[in-house]
């Protein structure tokens, strides 16, 4: 069979998946972009992407969408899992639901989206799964215990994936992006309850809030981030490389801070950490 360079690509809406979706788009890949609302991304039909509905925490959504591009393509040629978003909060105060939900969209729904188009990969010989994952998934920050959890499983899942699928001729790539100017910080902190002025963590719960918003919107380490489009531009490395790398680490934020998680043990990582967040506790 021929082999499809479809790109099918996971929350369009905002951020990274949109940038993605109008670089490849330019560059002549054929890319079905995705979003739980389509309405959201109908410009991107005017950019040359096709469009369709995908949620990636609905397993209707999920199978119809790869079926729709399988029929129209064959296959799935490259999947680029985008969709996610952050929950802050500490530890002890995050809803069970909220936690269950930050886990069926960062991972569940990404492993479900892998198993859907690995079958069409492997009868044309060829694939690439690209997980967007993160800085985050090399380090941890207090107040995003459970986004994090999320990244480190992406990790370590691409691991185990792209040796069980290398001998089929599909290769697995991790991209972890350091700070990206989005709406990230906006939806972070939407997420965390709001702050009560009582009980263990409401003074540190408004320290977080706060750092979030300022590393994204202010401040020295705004320098060291980038756009999205710098994101887009690392996956078309990653899709079009003959031997890609197995991880794509993008921004200097990215680089400098795994670089200083990797070097520092864990009692003089905390020892920074507790520079910006103030600690919990009386």
């Amino acid at each position: 069979m021929a082999v499809s360079r479809s790109v099918l690509i996971t929350g369009c809406s905002t951020g990274i998946g949109r940038a993605t979706a109008e670089h490849l788009a330019a560059a002549g890949w054929k890319v079905y972009a995705t979003a739980r609302d389509v309405e959201k991304i109908g410009a991107l039909a005017e950019r040359g992407c096709e469009i369709l509905p995908l949620d990636v925490t609905d397993e209707a959504s999920m199978r119809a969408a790869v079926e729709e591009v399988e029929r129209r393509e064959g296959a799935v040629g490259v999947l680029v899992n985008n969709a996610g978003y952050s929950q802050s909060g500490a530890v002890e105060e995050v809803s069970m639901e909220k936690v269950r939900r930050q886990f069926e969209t960062n991972v569940f729904g990404l492993v479900r989206m892998c198993q859907l188009v690995l079958p069409g990969m492997r009868r044309q010989g060829r694939g690439r799964i690209v997980n967007i994952s993160s800085m985050g998934g090399k380090l941890t920050f207090p107040g995003g215990g459970y986004y994090h959890a999320t990244k480190y499983a992406v990790e370590s899942i691409s691991d185990a994936l792209r040796f069980e699928v290398a001998g089929f001729g599909v290769k697995v790539v991790v991209v972890e992006p350091g700070l990206i100017r989005t709406n990230f910080a906006d939806a972070a902190t939407g997420s965390m309850e709001a702050p009560t002025g009582s009980g263990p963590y409401a003074g540190f719960s408004a320290a977080v809030a706060k750092a979030t918003k300022d590393n994204y919107e202010r401040g020295p380490i705004l320098k060291l981030g980038g756009g999205p489009e710098t994101v887009a531009a690392t996956i078309e490395r990653a899709i079009t490389a003959d031997k890609p790398r197995t991880r794509y680490a993008v921004t200097p934020s990215a680089h400098l801070f795994i670089w200083l998680r990797r070097l520092l043990p864990d009692r003089a990582w905390d020892a920074v950490v507790r520079t910006v967040y103030p600690q919990p506790g009386r």
